[in-house]
């Protein structure tokens, strides 16, 4: 039988064209819903359920966006755009259903569609999965400038790694946390496409040749590799009503062989799939630990694993209309999203010199005009470095181009500064000591043209400090890209009652032009927009206390004040300095209830990485100061803590809404950004907050009467650090208030009489080294808290701050954030 040739498939998907089957009407949706249990899922519809009908919506939406995905596509190749390649070792997705169907601009009709077969959208959105492909802001960050980009429709694509297994399941047990496998693929995802072609062999481990070419130019060969197969799976992203539609590629890893038929036919049945499961494993698991050396192997290989096969990819891409590599810069960008994705570097310099034949200064000038590296911390420890030896285990021709490229620029930096050898050193992309070691973060500096923070205060101090030599070198390299948040996401489908009162006022149109969100000032003095906006935040609160019974059996009164943090658990994000307070005012409660204390209801959520154990232990104290407080009939319901188990995404849509208070307390000068400050201020919560990361231009848009700052700025924190001016035991000496906080912490009034479960977090605050500075900031955040209680209970005064948070939020939109991206990095006009 005769293949159809292209005219015929030509003229079948015109046909196919001509009968686009867009379910719009509500009919057509139910009809399409049906169709897809049917045949794609062999289910009865008289016999289907939530999980049914959920997966044949997904089908349904997938079905309308890859067709305005393949236009896309289309628009790329024949107009010979400029394509961003956005590397990523993290995507945090969270649910897919709710946020393509507000893109898509087909909420009512799908409502009422679902709702006509005898479903809730409630029902069925909660059938989805998390993708949690991320650990907390750099994977949401990713996810939202994957939406941004595809609003403002511009030629690109996320690249990252399709993990079997997302960010750990937490479960609290006893007041600690435990870790189990988040396998959100248990079931399959109806989002993506598995792709079968292109497959691409990615290679490692061998040893490298060297051999004469037929022009007499020595080249280098990489042989005697174990490879693993790299296979796609797209998943797509719509924009935001504009029919154009993008895909985020995620890699699988495969085997490159199922059976090792040698071992199987000698009986040794574990070992024919050894390689296999061995292969396998790259793809299987998010940030595998690294604290011993196996996990920083495989760390390695997952950022090598998806950086080749994504090269693979985009050179497949530019060859189908480039011979020569003259117009690479021209063609394709690639954004380095942290330090993790670094290893392109030497991987493109590879691919020119030892696969295209081109000389070492033709590759190195495409490579520097070709990449840009964001950094995202200001902490050390976060900076990745690997051993020299195990990248020349793991990539041995790689280790080769990383020297030759810090030699070459050594040569540059002593040309410069001649006989300063502690400069050579400090800029060294190799670390010596004992192991030798690779600095990422330098090797992402030299080979990119653009280095950028991600708010004003964090570029500054990567300039100041943490890249000081690098900033004197290059001297406009370094730049600022403050981050933002998608308001489709974090606003229209989050806060649906929210929005539709600022249509009532301002029109549609803000969810693509946030700064329009000014023209609700005037509405701060409106007694009636007023009482609607504490009205609808009345009953986003009363959703979360309902989910916080649920989930935690706590009883909360939606009446309270909800003071919330929500994020990564971690000291420098200092959850502990929240926990000082709670119990502080537990003591007020107790000891001074005639004292006009708002009620306050204070929630926490977020997960601890499994092997940092001072992160968990604070969970623990967080959970045990819940036990006594929402047990003490003294206070009644006065006084209420929460800890939310297994944080993500959805859980957020939830909280972040409810919220009255952000806290944002991060010890000033560690947190690059923060992103969930913006989601909260945007959704009519006020933020209480150090002068960190974006907290500083989150007041300049807000007005400093419209939130709540204290303690020490980074230039003072890093001076107490230094100078210690005051220790922690002589704030005690001086403030009774800490003292008593401190006595409970220690005396076993949390911990059920035990002294020692809680002395670890006891030394490290009063130790005079503690680097996070939570005693030294003490004094002022109980301060600040005072003055958050004072306005709190003037409900008015409360309502038109919130208010003016929702209107000035409009800088935070990563329409914003992509725009300056497209524009000043990617040579892309927008």
């Amino acid at each position: 039988m005769s293949r159809p040739t292209p005219d015929i498939l030509s003229d079948a998907a015109q046909q196919k064209k001509s009968q686009s089957f867009f379910p719009t009407s509500v009919k057509s949706i139910q009809d399409s819903i049906i169709h897809h249990l049917m045949s794609f899922q062999g289910r009865d519809p008289e016999r289907s359920g939530p999980a049914d009908i959920y997966k044949a919506l997904a089908f349904t939406l997938r079905d309308v966006m890859v067709e305005k995905w393949i236009k896309t596509q289309k628009t790329f190749y024949a107009k010979e755009k400029k394509r961003v390649y956005y590397l990523s070792l993290e995507f945090l997705i969270g649910r897919s259903l709710g946020n393509s169907i507000i893109n898509l601009g087909l909420f009512d009709e799908i409502k009422e569609a679902v709702e006509g077969l005898g479903y809730s959208m409630e029902e069925v959105r909660e059938q989805e999965e998390d993708a949690a492909l991320g650990n907390g802001g750099l994977g949401r960050l990713a996810a939202c400038f994957m939406d941004s980009i595809a609003t403002l429709k511009i030629p690109a694509y996320g690249y990252g790694i399709r993990y079997e297994y997302g960010l750990f399941n937490q479960q609290l047990i006893n007041g600690y946390q435990v870790e189990s496998p988040d396998n959100w693929l248990r079931y399959g995802s109806p989002w993506e496409f598995e792709r079968t072609l292109p497959v691409f062999t990615i290679q490692f481990y061998g040893k490298v040749s060297t051999y004469q070419d037929d022009k007499g130019c020595y080249r280098s060969k990489w042989i005697d590799t174990k490879d693993v197969m790299a296979m796609p799976c797209d998943i797509l992203v719509p924009g935001y009503k504009n029919d154009h539609v993008i895909n985020m590629r995620l890699w699988a890893a495969r085997a490159s062989r199922e059976l090792d038929l040698t071992h199987f036919g000698e009986g040794d049945y574990i070992g024919a799939v050894q390689q296999k499961v061995s292969s396998e494993t790259i793809s299987k698991v998010l940030y595998p630990p690294d604290h011993n050396y196996a996990g920083q192997e495989l760390r390695l290989r997952q950022q090598y694993f998806f950086v080749a096969a994504t090269f693979q990819d985009i050179m497949r891409r530019y060859k189908k209309k480039n011979d020569t590599f003259d117009k690479f810069p021209d063609r394709v960008a690639v954004q380095l999203n942290d330090t993790h994705p670094a290893i392109a570097i030497p991987e493109l310099m590879r691919i020119l010199l030892d696969l295209e034949g081109l000389g070492w200064e033709k590759a190195w000038d495409i490579c520097t005009r070709t990449f840009a590296y964001t950094n995202h911390t200001l902490m050390p420890e976060a900076l990745e470095r690997w051993s020299v030896e195990m990248i020349g285990k793991v990539l041995p021709r790689h280790l080769q181009i990383i020297y030759e490229i810090n030699q070459r620029f050594l040569d540059l930096v002593a040309q410069q500064y001649p006989g300063d050898m502690e400069k050579l050193s400090r800029m060294s992309i190799i670390e010596e000591g004992y192991p030798k070691k690779v600095r990422m973060a330098f090797l992402a500096i030299v080979g990119s043209h653009s280095v950028n923070g991600v708010a004003a205060l964090h570029t500054q101090l990567l300039k100041d400090r943490i890249f000081k030599d690098f900033d004197q070198f290059y001297p406009d390299k370094i730049n600022s890209k403050t981050n933002g948040i998608t308001p489709r996401r974090w606003l229209l489908k989050a806060n649906p009652q929210l929005s539709e009162l600022i249509n009532s006022k301002i029109g549609t149109g803000w969810e693509v032009d946030l700064d329009r969100l000014r023209e609700l000032e005037p509405y701060a003095e409106d007694q009636d927009f007023r009482d609607r906006f504490m009205e609808i935040k009345l009953n986003n609160k009363q959703k979360l206390v309902d989910y916080i019974g649920l989930s935690t059996g706590v009883d909360v009164s939606a009446e309270t004040m909800f003071d919330v943090q929500v994020k990564r658990i971690h000291e420098y994000k200092r959850q502990l300095l929240n926990a000082l307070h709670v119990i502080h005012l537990y003591h007020k409660f107790v000891t001074e209830p005639e004292v006009n204390l708002a009620p306050r209801s204070i929630i926490f959520a977020g997960k601890a990485a499994p092997s940092y154990w001072r992160a968990k232990l604070i969970i623990k104290l967080i959970n045990s100061i819940g036990d006594v407080v929402n047990h003490d009939p003294r206070i009644g319901d006065r006084l209420r803590v929460v800890f939310l188990p297994n944080y993500n995404v959805s859980q957020a849509e939830l909280i972040i809404p409810a919220a009255d208070l952000s806290e944002q307390i991060s010890t000033a000068g560690t947190e690059a950004s923060g992103t969930g400050n913006m989601k909260f201020a945007l959704n009519g919560a006020l933020t209480i907050g150090t002068l960190d990361g974006a907290n500083i231009e989150i007041r300049e848009e807000v007005g400093e009467d419209n939130i709540f700052i204290f303690g020490l700025d980074a230039d003072e924190a890093e001076f107490e650090r230094i100078h210690n001016s005051k220790t922690p035991a002589q704030i005690c000496k001086e403030n009774g208030e800490v003292a008593q906080i401190m006595e409970s912490l220690s005396d076993g009034t949390f911990s059920r009489g035990d002294r020692n479960l809680f002395k670890p977090l006891v030394d490290s605050l009063m130790s005079p080294h503690d680097q996070y500075l939570l005693i030294r900031d003490l004094e002022s955040y109980l301060e600040c808290q005072n003055h958050v209680n004072e306005v709190f209970i003037d409900t008015e005064l409360w309502a038109r701050k919130a208010i003016l948070n929702v209107a000035r939020m409009g800088k935070f939109s990563t329409d914003r954030t992509i725009r300056q991206y497209s524009n000043e990095i990617w040579g892309i006009k927008v």
